[in-house]
């Protein structure tokens, strides 16, 4: 299984965002997707309850009494929602259950500078040692044409770790959200852009 953890310490990174439209994105190719929340808010989740049924469907964790939370039977791409603040055990533990993790990160010195500390962190982690996670980081509310994009490559170029795209800012993310829906549930000719700058990361999940 295919599982992608989405995280980073700083809030408004856009984790959810960069979560539930990726949940989507492989939801509309047809695989089967779960997307889990680990954040106490359950923003997530509280997302995933407005989704129409007509939509692809993405499923939310498998809750049975008296044990523990898991992907549904069948689940072939997992998708994590990670909360703030997310270190130590919790993050050991969804390590070790992640094939692939992507960092968004905006271009402003406070982010640079926490996602820098997390990236470090990171970089302890037996699983990462390892080489058993590949990772990604992605550049939220950023046109890839501007100096601020230039200096987060630059910045991630020292730690060996692909800007894999810049996600403009555009009110298209916060309408979708607020249907259940993303950028992938909505007419191509509107979100072409988008969807263009989306496609280096769904290449580098396929790789």
């Amino acid at each position: 299984m295919t599982a992608v953890l989405v995280a980073n310490p700083k809030g408004g990174a856009g984790k959810s965002t960069l979560a539930t439209n990726l949940a989507g994105c492989l939801a509309r190719r047809g695989h089967a997707v779960m997307l889990g929340d680990l954040d106490v808010q359950q923003s997530s989740r509280e997302w995933l309850a407005l989704r129409p049924g007509f939509l692809a469907p993405i499923a939310t964790w498998d809750l049975a009494p008296g044990a523990p939370a898991k992907p549904p039977r069948g689940t072939t791409h997992a998708v994590l929602d990670s909360p703030a603040g997310f270190h130590g055990k919790p993050l050991d533990k969804a390590l070790k259950a992640a094939t692939h993790v992507l960092v968004p990160v905006q271009p402003s010195l406070f982010d640079i500078l926490a996602t820098r500390r997390f990236l470090e962190v990171l970089q302890a982690e037996k699983a990462v040692r390892k080489g058993q996670v590949k990772f990604g980081v992605v550049g939220m509310r950023v046109d890839a044409r501007t100096r601020a994009a230039g200096e987060l490559e630059r910045f991630f170029s020292a730690y060996d770790l692909p800007v894999l795209a810049f996600l403009r800012d555009t009110q298209l993310y916060v309408q979708a959200a607020a249907q259940g829906a993303t950028l992938f549930d909505l007419a191509p000719a509107k979100v072409e852009r988008d969807l263009e700058q989306w496609q280096p990361i769904i290449d580098w999940l396929d790789a």
